[in-house]
C-alpha cells in the first residue's frame, strides 16, 4: 500500500505522524507506534527517492526542480523522529545514535554537493565549539552560529509573509508542519484581502526560495545535532557497565539456616509472649527463664535497677521563675529607660503642684513632711559630725 502513494502524499502522511508524535511523551506506547509508522514511511521514501535517481552528483542547483528538491528533507527528517525512538539499555540508544548520525552526515552531504549553503556559513555550521579550549572563542563561535540562525528564521517568515500564510509561532507547531506546508500537494496559501498581490504571492520562485532557506536552517541544527550526540556517545562509552545478576542462590546454605533458626531461643518468634511455651512435640515456641521461689519480689527489685539516681525536679523552669518573681526576687527595670523616668522624690515634686485637687494636696503636704524630716535630720546630724578622722 506505501509504494503505491504518490511521493508528495507519502511523504506528507510521515511529517503529519512525526508532528503528532512530537508534542507527546516520548516514552508512551502511543508515541512510539507513531514513530515507528513515521520511520517506515521515511525510509520508503528515500528508498524511492534513490530509485528514481531525483538528485544526481552530475546536476547542480539549478537542475532541480522545486518540485523534486523537497525530497532533500527526507534523510534530516528521518534522523530526527529516529533519534526520539525509546531504548532500554546502553547499547541500543549507542546503535540509535549511530544511524540518526549516519542519516544527518548523508543530509549534509547532500546539500554540501549542490553547494547549497554558503562558503561563510558552512565553514561556521562546521565548527565544533565544544572542542575549543578557550572559554571566550568557544562564546562568540555559538554567538555567531545562533545569530545566523535566527536571520535564517527572520527571512524564512518574511518569506511566509510573501506566500500569504499565517506566522510560524502561530499556526506551526514544529518543524515537520513547515516542511510539510512546501510539499506541492500541501500548499494551501490563505487568500489576501489585496488581489493584485495574489499572483505574486504563488510564484515558484517565492516557494524555491523557501525551501532553500528552510533547507539552510536545517543544515545549521544539524551540525548542532552531531555535536550534541558526539557528546552523548562520549558519556555512554565512559559510562560504568550495568551491574550483573547476582549468583543463584544456595539450596544447601538455606536449609542449614532453617535447621540453625529451628533451635535458637533468641529469634523473632512468631508466637506472642503470652502465648503457648512449648508445642506438642515438647519444642520451645518462645524465650523463657526459670526463676526461683519469690520471683515476683525479684521482678520488682530488678525494675528499680536502672531508675534514676538523682531526685526528679517537680517543676519546669518557668514555674519556678514565675514563683520567685512574685516572691520579689526577681529585679526587674533598669537600663536606659529606667534614666529617662522620674525618681520617687521628682514624681513626688511634680505630684505636689498639681493644685485644686484632692491628690495634689495630698501630695502636697506628703511634700511637706517629708522635707520637714529632712531638715530635722540635718540639724540632728550636721556636716562632718561623723568624720572623727580630721579631730587632732
Amino acid at each position: 500500500m506505501t509504494s503505491t502513494l504518490p511521493l508528495p502524499t507519502l511523504f506528507s502522511r510521515a511529517l503529519a505522524t512525526a508532528s503528532k508524535a512530537a508534542n507527546l511523551p516520548t516514552v508512551d506506547d502511543e508515541t512510539q507506534e507513531l514513530i515507528q509508522s513515521a520511520v517506515t514511511d521515511l525510509k520508503e521514501l528515500d528508498r524511492r527517492v534513490a530509485a528514481l535517481s531525483l538528485f544526481s552528483s552530475n546536476e547542480v542547483l539549478e537542475d532541480i526542480s522545486t518540485r523534486n528538491l523537497v525530497y532533500l528533507f527526507a534523510r534530516y527528517v528521518l534522523a530526527e523522529v529516529q533519534n526520539r525512538m525509546k531504548t532500554t539499555d546502553r547499547d541500543e540508544r549507542m546503535t540509535v545514535l549511530k544511524q540518526t548520525q549516519v542519516h544527518l552526515r548523508s543530509f549534509i552531504h547532500d546539500l554540501d554537493t549542490y553547494c547549497l549553503v554558503p562558503e561563510v556559513d558552512r565553514a561556521l555550521y562546521a565548527q565544533n565549539a565544544s572542542s575549543i579550549k578557550d572559554a571566550a572563542k568557544r562564546r562568540e563561535v555559538k554567538i555567531k552560529q545562533f545569530k545566523a540562525e535566527k536571520d535564517l528564521r527572520a527571512r524564512i517568515e518574511a518569506v511566509r509573509r510573501r506566500r500569504k500564510q499565517m506566522p510560524i509561532g502561530d499556526l506551526f507547531q514544529a518543524d515537520f508542519d513547515l516542511i510539510r506546508s512546501l510539499l506541492p500537494s500541501t500548499v494551501t496559501p490563505q487568500v489576501s484581502d489585496d488581489d493584485d498581490d495574489e499572483d505574486d504571492s504563488e510564484t515558484d520562485e517565492i516557494l524555491r526560495e523557501a525551501v532553500l532557506l528552510l533547507l539552510r536552517l536545517n543544515y545549521a541544527q544539524a551540525y548542532s545535532q552531531l555535536e550534541s550526540m558526539d557528546q552523548e556517545l562520549e558519556l555512554l562509552r565512559n559510562a560504568p557497565p550495568p551491574p550483573r545478576p547476582g549468583p543463584p542462590s544456595d539450596d544447601r546454605k538455606n536449609q542449614l539456616r532453617e535447621q540453625d533458626d529451628m533451635w535458637k531461643l533468641d529469634t523473632k518468634s512468631p508466637v506472642g509472649e503470652s502465648g503457648p511455651l512449648l508445642d506438642s512435640s515438647g519444642k520451645p515456641l518462645r524465650p523463657f527463664t526459670i526463676l526461683p521461689a519469690g520471683a515476683s519480689d525479684r521482678t520488682r527489685l530488678q525494675s528499680q535497677v536502672f531508675g534514676p539516681g538523682h531526685r526528679l525536679p517537680t517543676m519546669s523552669i518557668d514555674e519556678y521563675l514565675k514563683i520567685e518573681q512574685e516572691r520579689g526576687n526577681i529585679l526587674t527595670g533598669g537600663g536606659p529607660q529606667s534614666e529617662e523616668q522620674p525618681t520617687s522624690s521628682e514624681q513626688l515634686a511634680m505630684d505636689s503642684e498639681t493644685d485644686g485637687t484632692v491628690f495634689g494636696d495630698m501630695k502636697s503636704e506628703e511634700k511637706r513632711q517629708k522635707d520637714e524630716q529632712w531638715a530635722q535630720f540635718k540639724d540632728a546630724n550636721p556636716r562632718g559630725a561623723g568624720n572623727t578622722m580630721n579631730r587632732g
